[in-house]
C-alpha cells in the first residue's frame, strides 16, 4: 500500500522470484551455525531454531515448484478476506439491490464503485491492523483524546445496531418463507441464532479455533454464492450479457434523483462501518503464529512480565504476511462480494422486467420471492430464500465478532459474546417488533432501507480516523530488532549484519566468528554464559524503525474517497432537510 517504501511485497514476490541462486554468496557459514544454535528467549523450549540458509542450493527449483508453494501458502491465509465479505453481501445488500432494480441494471454501475470504495478501505484496514496490531478500536482508544473517543465509539454502537437491524428483519424474512414462521416470531428467534457458535470463538485462542470458525462462516458464504450462481442459470433466458456490461457503465441515472439516494443506500450497504472494526482486527493471529513459530515472541513471557500489554508484530512477520493478507482479501472481496451484490440485482432486475410499474416501486424482498416462485418455479423462490438465510446468519456471527472488538478496543469492556449478542440484539428487535405487529411487512422493508442510510450516513465519521492511522507516519512506524531478518539483509553489501556477532569477549578485543572454528564458537559460548544472555537481549533491542504510513499516491486516494463519501452525504441530508421527496 506505500508506493515510498523500499519494502517490497512482503513475501509474495519473493516466493516466486527469488531463487536460491540468487541469493548472497559472501556470507559467515559458522558464525550463522552459532547462530542457529543459540536459545531465543522467546522460542518455546525444545522447539527447533529458525534455519538461517546462507549457501546457494546447486539446483534451482523450477518456477512451478515457486508457483505452487504460493499457492499453498495463499491458502493457509484463507478465512479473513471471506468473513469481511459476509458484510458486504447481508440482508441489507438485499434490501438496496432490489430497491436499485427499478433502474434495470444501470446501477450495476453504483454497485461496482461501491466495492472498489470498500477494497479500499478494507487494504487500509488490514494494514492498520498488521502494522500496529492493534484493531481500529484499539487505535481509537491510544491515539485520540478521550472526549472525542467516547463519541466516536456511541457513534459506532448506533451503527453496529443499525446493522444489526437488517440481519434482524432478513432473518425473520427468510424464516417466514421458508417454514412460515410469523414475523414477529421469527425476529424474537434471532436473538440466539449464532450464540453456540460465539461462544466457541477465542480470537485469541489456538489458531485452530479460528480456522474453524472462519471455515464454519465459509460455509455459509459458500452456500449464498451456490444458490445465486443455481438462480442466475435459472433466469438465464431472460438476460443478456450485452445488458449486464452496459450496466457496469457509468449512466446518468446514476446521480439522478431517486437513482443518487439508492447509490448512496448501495454504498452505506457496501462499505459497513462495522466491517472496519472486523476487517482491522482479524489479520493479528496469522502475524502471531508467525513470531511464535519463528521465535519472535513468547506469549506467557510477555504475560508474566506484562499483562496489560498488546502484541505487536515483529517487521519479519508483516513482510511474511501483509501481503497474502491483502491480497486474500481483495480476491475474496472481488469474487465473493461483488459476484453477489450484482446477482442479487440482475436477478431482481430480469424477474421485474415483464411486471407492471406499481409492483416494481413497492419491490421488496417478499415481492422478488412471489415473482421467482410465480414466473420460473416454487424451487427458485426457495433458493432465493435460502440464499437471503445463509447472509442473515454469516452477518450476524461478524456483526457480532465487530462488535465485541468496538466494545473491547474502545472501552476495555470484556464481556462474553453471548451476552454483548443479547444486548445489541435487544435493542435490535423492539423497533422490528413493533413495526412487524402494526404494519408488517412494509414497515419491516422501510426500516430495512432506512438503516442502510443511516449506516452510509455515518460511514465519513467512522472511516475518519482510518485515514489519519494510516497515513500517520508516527502510528504506522515498525522497529526493527537486531535479530530481523529486515535488519540483516539491509546491511551494507551482501554481508549479512549481525551486532551480536562482533561483541567483545575482552575488553579493547573483537573476535570475528569466521575466524574461530566450530568447537572454538560453541566453547567461547558456553564459557561465557553472561555473554549468551545478553547478545539473546540484543538481539530483540530495537536499533531502528520503518516508516510503513501510506506513500503518496495512496494517501491522496484515500482522502479523496473520504470526501466523496462526505459530500455525497452532506448533499442528501441537505435534500432531506429541504424536504425533497426521497423514498425510504
Amino acid at each position: 500500500m506505500n508506493d515510498e517504501d523500499d519494502i517490497t511485497s512482503p513475501s509474495l514476490e519473493s516466493d516466486l522470484d527469488l531463487l536460491p541462486s540468487q541469493q548472497p554468496k559472501s556470507v559467515l557459514p559458522k558464525a550463522a551455525a552459532v547462530l542457529s544454535s543459540m536459545a531465543s528467549p522467546y522460542r518455546p523450549q525444545g522447539s527447533p531454531a529458525p534455519s538461517l540458509s546462507l549457501q546457494a542450493s546447486s539446483s534451482s527449483p523450477s518456477r512451478l515448484a515457486n508457483l505452487v508453494k504460493v499457492i499453498k501458502k495463499y491458502i493457509s491465509f484463507l478465512g479473513p478476506g471471506i468473513m469481511v465479505s459476509v458484510s458486504f453481501m447481508d440482508p441489507g445488500n438485499y434490501s438496496t439491490s432490489v430497491t436499485a432494480s427499478k433502474f434495470q441494471y444501470k446501477l450495476l454501475f453504483s454497485i461496482f464503485v461501491a466495492n472498489i470504495m470498500a477494497i479500499f478501505l478494507q487494504s487500509l484496514c488490514a494494514k492498520l491492523g498488521a502494522v500496529t496490531g492493534l484493531d481500529l478500536a484499539q487505535n481509537c482508544k491510544k491515539h485520540i483524546s478521550k472526549k472525542w473517543n467516547l463519541t466516536l465509539y456511541v457513534l459506532t454502537e448506533v451503527a453496529i445496531i443499525a446493522t444489526d437491524l437488517a440481519e434482524v428483519i432478513g432473518t425473520a424474512i427468510s424464516l417466514n418463507i421458508l417454514f412460515g414462521i410469523p414475523l414477529f416470531l421469527g425476529v424474537v428467534l434471532t436473538i440466539i441464532d449464532v450464540l453456540i457458535v460465539l461462544m466457541a470463538y477465542r480470537p485469541n485462542g489456538p489458531m485452530i479455533i479460528v480456522r474453524i470458525f472462519e471455515a464454519f462462516v465459509s460455509c455459509l458464504v459458500l452456500g449464498t454464492v451456490i444458490c445465486f450462481a443455481v438462480e442466475l442459470v435459472t433466469i438465464s433466458n431472460n438476460i443478456t450479457v450485452k445488458e449486464i456490461i452496459n450496466g457496469f457503465l457509468p449512466s446518468k441515472t446514476v446521480i439522478e434523483n431517486d437513482g443518487l439516494y439508492i447509490s448512496l443506500a448501495i454504498l452505506g450497504a457496501t462499505v459497513m462501518p462495522h466491517s472496519l472494526y472486523l476487517g482491522s482486527g482479524l489479520v493479528q493471529p496469522r502475524l502471531k503464529e508467525y513470531d511464535i513459530k519463528m521465535g519472535n515472541y513468547s506469549e506467557e513471557e510477555h504475560s508474566e512480565a506484562d499483562p496489560g500489554k498488546h502484541y505487536v508484530p515483529s517487521i519479519d512477520a508483516i513482510n511474511e504476511t501483509m501481503g497474502y493478507t491483502i491480497t486474500e482479501l481483495v480476491v475474496s472481496l472481488f469474487t465473493v462480494a461483488l459476484f453477489v451484490n450484482s446477482a442479487i440485482l440482475i436477478i431482481a432486475a430480469a424477474t421485474f422486467k415483464d411486471s407492471n410499474t406499481q409492483e416494481t416501486e413497492n419491490a421488496d424482498l417478499f415481492t422478488i420471492y412471489n415473482l421467482l416462485s410465480a414466473n420460473l418455479s416454487r424451487t427458485a423462490g426457495t433458493i432465493f430464500a435460502l440464499a437471503l438465510l445463509f447472509s442473515g446468519l454469516s452477518a450476524g456471527v461478524v456483526c457480532t465478532l465487530a462488535g465485541q472488538m468496538v466494545s473491547e478496543g474502545f472501552l476495555d469492556w470484556t464481556i462474553t459474546p453471548s451476552l454483548r449478542r443479547t444486548i445489541t440484539r435487544s435493542i435490535a428487535i423492539v423497533p422490528c417488533l413493533v413495526l412487524s405487529l402494526l404494519s408488517g411487512r412494509e414497515g419491516l422493508s422501510n426500516i430495512l432501507n432506512f438503516s442502510q442510510v443511516v449506516l452510509s450516513f455515518l460511514l465519513p465519521i467512522v472511516s475518519a480516523p482510518l485515514i489519519y492511522f494510516t497515513n500517520s507516519k508516527r502510528i504506522m512506524k515498525v522497529g526493527i530488532r537486531k535479530s530481523s531478518m529486515y535488519h540483516q539483509n539491509h546491511g551494507s553489501g551482501n554481508e549479512i549484519q549481525l551486532d551480536c556477532l562482533n561483541n567483545p569477549s575482552s575488553p579493547g578485543e573483537v573476535i570475528e566468528f569466521d575466524e574461530l572454528d566450530d568447537d572454538e564458537g560453541d566453547q567461547l559460548l558456553q564459557n561465557n554464559p553472561q555473554q549468551q544472555q545478553q547478545q539473546m537481549i540484543d538481539e530483540h533491542e530495537i536499533v531502528a524503525y520503518k516508516d510503513m504510513s501510506n506513500g503518496t499516491i495512496t494517501k491522496m486516494l484515500s482522502i479523496i474517497i473520504w470526501l466523496f463519501i462526505t459530500i455525497l452525504n452532506f448533499y442528501l441530508v441537505f435534500s432531506l432537510m429541504m424536504g425533497k421527496d426521497i423514498p425510504l
